[in-house]
């Protein structure tokens, strides 16, 4: 259970290029960037509960069971079905406007969401 933990934001790349890329307006993304992210997930098999603690105490949670259609709410708060995957270690998905798969490398949750040419990525480091 590779997933399993609680992971704080530790670097991003490309933030900014691909919040922009999403429509965010400046002081949407002004405001995100400072947010302070914890994720913890709980993963039993295929089966994930996906949360992201946001500072303000904003909350989402997302459970889905890989290979099965489930529904998924962005941070916007936009809903939407999709069919998450396993490839290779990487749980993959894609959002309405981007791409995104999430691994474990070392202990370090990797979270990499393309949109046309822009790769935004995200590090987190495990806590528990």
């Amino acid at each position: 259970m590779a997933f399993h933990g609680k992971f704080e934001v530790e670097s991003e790349k490309n933030f900014d290029e691909f919040m922009k890329r999403l429509g965010l307006s400046s002081d949407s993304i002004e405001r995100a960037r400072n947010f302070k992210i914890i994720t913890e997930v709980q993963q039993d098999g295929q089966n994930f509960t996906w949360s992201q603690h946001y500072s303000g105490g904003n909350v989402i949670t997302n459970k889905f069971t890989i290979g099965k259609e489930s529904e998924i709410q962005t941070m916007g708060g936009k809903k939407f079905k999709a069919t998450l995957q396993m490839e290779g270690g990487k749980i993959v998905v894609d959002f309405p406007n981007y791409h995104q798969t999430l691994e474990i490398v070392g202990d370090k949750l990797v979270e990499i969401s393309t949109i046309g040419d822009v790769t935004y990525e995200r590090v987190s480091k495990r806590l528990a």
